[in-house]
């Protein structure tokens, strides 16, 4: 298979599942050429735990999707999740010193420097700065400053910061596949690009991304991110529940739950009889549609009382007035939308990857939200990758992301 220089890889290492979609650049954008997608058995709750659990599911997930593709890849832009992430919001502010009083990128950068000036445990790295807005002596709500005249430039932003191991951890399982890593970026943040306007994003909304371990959330207010959060429940709790509920095994639960649950019971239009296999030799059972959807609305309710919980600890929840966009795994239970908007008091909708072209059909589904977000990522910073690009045989220690994690700054200028 040929190796195309205007290749980006988006690789969402989750904890069911590892998705790999490969995009490649053209003048009208991005077309997907392939799709990868293997379980994954290396993490927990978003975190790696086993490392050559981790790799084999990665290696599998990408060469299916090189196959798909017909094109061979040797670097990616990876996800990060779990209970280890944090953010922050912080403020910073600097003097303009030169004789025009003229606001330079300079300045922007060293008023940026200030934000990140706060006191993070050696075991922490920041992972993303994101700009909120800023002000000019007493003007706020100013986005881009450079070029205005001032004598005082101040900035707020939202640091997010994970676990130094843990990013560390997913950066070694991919260069044991065999891969160099681009970046590294926040999950629910890459999901907000592949299901969510801009115009969304002024008007204030909020990302939620059901994965399998984990809960994940972004909260943009003005078109920038003021919140991030990470739940450690999401889709494995509801299958577990009904694994020790209806008293059969894991792998049975899940399908079970994938092939008839429900998030509400009033949403149940024929309480039909839902087989259950022999255990042990045991007497074939049944349990009907209303015992199994009992189950999964419990643990729903829970989730998005949670959700609502930390959404309140903002501060910010009267600022979202366009809502809620659900993505990820955990979205496709029938009914969730429907129980989300009784829990949360707003409006939700269901976020389906849009903005690429090729394969779209095919990634039209909010388990790919991450991978297809990464690639748009990608695609927006493919010159930083350039500038970066090292060979496949030298890899990529965890130093070098952070060291290019200095390009967070193209984001915003």
């Amino acid at each position: 298979m040929p190796k195309l220089d205007d290749i980006i890889v988006g690789l969402d290492i989750g904890t069911t599942k590892v998705c790999t979609v490969i995009g490649q650049v053209r003048p009208s954008g991005i077309e997907i050429l392939g799709v990868g997608v293997a379980p994954s058995y290396g993490l927990r709750k978003g975190v790696v735990v086993n490392i050559d659990s981790t790799v084999d599911s990665i290696t599998k997930s990408i060469e299916e999707a090189e196959l798909t593709a017909g094109v061979e890849v040797d670097s990616v832009y990876a996800g990060i999740a779990g209970g280890h992430i944090k953010g922050i919001n912080t403020r910073g502010m600097v003097a303009i010193s030169s004789r025009n009083r003229e606001i330079t990128k300079a300045d922007v950068n060293r008023a940026i420097d200030s934000a990140k000036a706060i006191s993070i445990p050696m075991d922490r790295e920041v992972i993303h700065v994101f700009t909120q807005e800023f002000k000019v002596d007493d003007q706020d709500g100013i986005k881009e400053p450079v070029g205005m005249s001032g004598s005082r430039l101040e900035v707020e932003a939202h640091i997010v910061t994970g676990a130094v191991t843990s990013a560390e951890n997913i950066v070694k399982s991919i260069n044991r596949a065999g891969y160099q890593v681009n970046d590294i970026v926040l999950q629910p943040f890459a999901s907000s690009k592949a299901v969510m306007s801009q115009e969304e994003k002024e008007l204030g909304e909020v990302l939620i991304d059901l994965g399998g371990g984990t809960t994940d959330l972004v909260m943009y207010i003005n078109g920038s991110i003021w919140h991030t959060g990470v739940l450690s429940i999401g889709g494995n709790h509801v299958t577990n529940d009904i694994s020790v509920g209806l008293r059969i095994p894991n792998v049975t639960a899940e399908k079970i739950k994938k092939d008839f649950a429900i998030a509400a019971q009033n949403l149940i239009e024929d309480d039909i009889k839902i087989d259950l296999p022999s255990i042990a030799g045991r007497d074939r059972r049944q349990c009907s549609l209303s015992e199994l959807t009992e189950i999964v609305e419990a643990r729903e309710i829970e989730i998005f009382d949670l959700i609502d919980r930390e959404l309140e600890s903002t501060g910010f929840k009267d600022l979202i007035s366009g809502g809620v966009v659900l993505t990820g795994g955990g979205s496709l239970l029938k009914g969730t939308e429907y129980l989300a908007e009784k829990v949360l008091k707003m409006p939700v909708r269901i976020g389906y990857p849009v903005g690429v072209q090729g394969l779209n059909e095919q990634v039209a589904n909010p388990i790919y939200s991450t991978a297809v977000g990464l690639v748009l990522y990608g695609y927006k910073n493919i010159d930083v990758k350039k500038i970066f690009k090292n060979t496949k045989s030298a890899g990529s220690s965890f130093s070098d992301i952070f060291e290019r994690m200095v390009s967070w700054l193209k984001e915003f200028f």
